[in-house]
This record gives C-alpha cells, sequence and structure tokens, in this order.
C-alpha cells in the first residue's frame, strides 16, 4: 500500500521514552518507537524527529523555583541531546541508518543542524533526530519541531503523546472530556488547547502543515496515519466557505 505522506517530522515528549518508569529512559519503550520508524522509512517515508528532554531534565520548571531562566533553558537543551543519541541507537538496533543534528554545536557527538544537510540525510533515507531544540531559550521542542517540519518541507507533522487525540479537557483529569477528530489551527488557538503551545499551532498554520496528535502506545499507530487512516486528532487549515 503507498503512502499518503512521504516527508514527515515526528516530535516525542522525553517522558515518552520513560514507559512506565518514574525517570530516564525505558530500553523497551524507545525499541519499540525506533522499531516503528524504521518500519516506515522502510516503506519509503522520509523522517525527521524532534525529541524533548522532559524526562531527564525540565528547565521550565526549576525557573519557576529561582534557577535563571535561560540556564533551565540551556541545560534541558542538552537533556534533549541525550535523548536523541539514544533514538539513534535504539534505530542503528534495528537496522536502520539515523544522524543526530544539534541546533547548539557539540561536535565530538553529533552533527551541526544544517538545512541542506538535513534534507539530503532524508533523500538518503536516514531517520534525522533533530537535538537541542530550537538552540535558544524560552522556545519548547514543541516550537522546535513546528520550525523543523517547515525547513525540511514535511507534509505533516506527527505529535505522538499519551493520549488519543486532542479533548477539550484534560482527559486524565475529567472523565467527560470529548475528543475532537479534527480542528483547524485557529480553533485550537481560540480554545487555548494545551497539546502543544501556541508558536507551534501557529507556524504550522503560516506554512500549511497538517498536524496529527494520536496514542503513541498504540501499536503500529504510525504506519497506519502514514498510509492515511484517521487515527487520533488531525489539525489542518479551516476549509473555505464556497
Amino acid at each position: 500500500m503507498s503512502l499518503k505522506y512521504s516527508r514527515v517530522l515526528l516530535k516525542l515528549s522525553g517522558e515518552a521514552l520513560m514507559g512506565e518508569a518514574d525517570y530516564g529512559i525505558d530500553p523497551q519503550t524507545l525499541a519499540r518507537i525506533a522499531g516503528e520508524i524504521h518500519d516506515v522509512v522502510n516503506l519509503g517515508c522520509q523522517v525527521g524527529v524532534v525529541v524533548g528532554g522532559g524526562n531527564i531534565f525540565r528547565g521550565a520548571g526549576l525557573a519557576a523555583k529561582g534557577m535563571d531562566r535561560v540556564t533551565g533553558d540551556n541545560m534541558g537543551m542538552l537533556a534533549t541531546v541525550i535523548n536523541a543519541l539514544a533514538m539513534q541507537d535504539a534505530l542503528e538496533r534495528r537496522g536502520a541508518v539515523a544522524r543526530v543534528m544539534s541546533a547548539i554545536k557539540i561536535n565530538e557527538v553529533c552533527e551541526d543542524f544544517i538545512r541542506r544537510r538535513a534534507i539530503r540525510h532524508l533523500e538518503k533515507r536516514r531517520v534525522v533526530i533533530f537535538a537541542a531544540g530550537t538552540g535558544n531559550p524560552f522556545f519548547t521542542t514543541d516550537s522546535a519541531a513546528a520550525l523543523r517540519a517547515a525547513e525540511i518541507g514535511a507534509t505533516l507533522l506527527l505529535k505522538a503523546t499519551k493520549v488519543d487525540g486532542i479533548y477539550n479537557v484534560d482527559p486524565a483529569r475529567d472523565s467527560s472530556a470529548v475528543r475532537y477528530d479534527s480542528l483547524s489551527y485557529q480553533q485550537v488557538i481560540e480554545l487555548d488547547l494545551k497539546v502543544m503551545d501556541t508558536a507551534a499551532f501557529a507556524l504550522c498554520r503560516d506554512h500549511r502543515i497538517p498536524i496529527r496528535v494520536y496514542d503513541l502506545e498504540r501499536e503500529g499507530a504510525l504506519r497506519q496515519i502514514l498510509e492515511g487512516q484517521s487515527i487520533g486528532t488531525l489539525v489542518q487549515e479551516a476549509p473555505r466557505a464556497a
């Protein structure tokens, strides 16, 4: 079966790598995610990945307790590099070819992010893992994912979470929460839905990159989405009135 999307950007939170643990990286969870990525690469999809660092360090949380925000965010960027290297290793163990590209210079362990080089890696069917966010404090890895998606010309941004889409309220706290099948960028911003930050949604809106929010723990979901199945919640440009 042919794929609906030829080049995608997958956003993974750091917490997604923890599995059932409270901290760090769960090897089985990491291997499962890497397996799903490798599967769709073998089908011909070009995949970029942005990984957060919240399983290791969350700069905004310590900033709220008195740490300098810039220092905290810089530490958070380094945490994403650790996760990116772990993902690279897991992919290579599956037989995939992967490259880590960092927005901050850390040349002993990974490449600098250079847009044209990243696109060339993708064209050669290498998984490109973008680390260190945007390289700037005050920007989330969600914003980094939207930025990299625009830079590489991704046709879809995938936001993998622990819930099966976007809800009107947090389903973990309210059993009456209602899931949306689809939303426009403007609806997400106006309703202040917190699945990604506003800057990320606005960037995707400006570059007309659809966003699919789905449950990372649903086995085979990544492949099913790329084949065109409607899983989770789709955020895209509102249809124009006739």
